[in-house]
């Protein structure tokens, strides 16, 4: 069951971890990793300023590339999974925020020439201009850019930052819930990398219950969202 889960979360996680050549970011990160590991561990016993700093470096870390994965899973295993989202789904959505703002307005020629090498991006710009926060949600539930570069994408459009940060509220919520849930059931923080908990039988039971539901909420929405997509601009939904 724990070679499965670790599949499901590859799985669901790719859009936000791979490049436009389906390379893994984190094949790469290993150092990094390790570090998110270490630095989890520390957080969870250094009371309520260690969650401060846990939400600073989360918003850091998705406007830096960071991977945001086991941060995510991360907030689950500290604080479990209502606190957890808590804590991600504001942090996430701040960090978005901030590499929109860093597109928009210092970083506009850099992020073009990235967007270069994904062919999506123009007709995305389209399908905004004509229903902007619609488009975004819809992106959120399922990405046809990678998470972080569709961050910077999205802040050379039209859309407004109030509809921008509220549409990706809601867009990127069900994923946040789910992967701090599975973090929530983690019995050792080194899990967080191997996806696989240790936390006995009655874990495993309050995982797999819990899990086949929202990874079934998650599957649905991707797929509504992937066929309205198809509707506003033409494309698959593939990266």
């Amino acid at each position: 069951m724990g070679r499965c889960l670790a599949r499901l979360i590859k799985f669901f996680s790719a859009p936000l971890f791979c490049h436009h050549n389906r390379v893994p970011v984190f094949a790469n990160a290993a150092p990094l990793l390790h570090w998110m590991v270490e630095f989890i561990r520390w957080v969870k016993g250094a009371g309520p300023a260690g969650g401060a700093l846990y939400a600073l470096v989360y918003v850091a870390g998705t406007a830096l590339f960071f991977p945001g994965l086991p941060l995510t899973l991360g907030a689950g295993f500290i604080y479990g999974a209502v606190i957890g989202t808590l804590v991600v789904s504001p942090a996430s959505v701040a960090g978005a925020s901030a590499a929109f703002l860093i597109a928009r307005y210092l970083a506009r020629d850099w992020v073009a020439r990235r967007l270069k090498k994904h062919p999506q991006a123009a007709a995305i710009d389209r399908a905004i201009a004509k229903n902007g926060f619609k488009v975004v949600v819809l992106l959120r539930l399922q990405p046809v850019i990678p998470f972080n570069m569709l961050n910077y994408a999205l802040g050379l459009t039209d859309i407004g930052l109030r509809d921008y940060v509220l549409a990706s509220w809601i867009g990127m919520l069900p994923a946040t819930i789910l992967y701090v849930y599975v973090g929530s059931v983690m019995g050792e923080v080194t899990d967080l990398l191997r996806g696989r908990p240790d936390s006995g039988m009655a874990g495993r039971v309050l995982l797999w219950g819990g899990l086949i539901a929202m990874v079934a909420m998650v599957w649905w929405l991707g797929r509504v969202a992937r066929r309205a997509l198809h509707d506003e601009i033409g494309e698959p939904g593939s990266v």
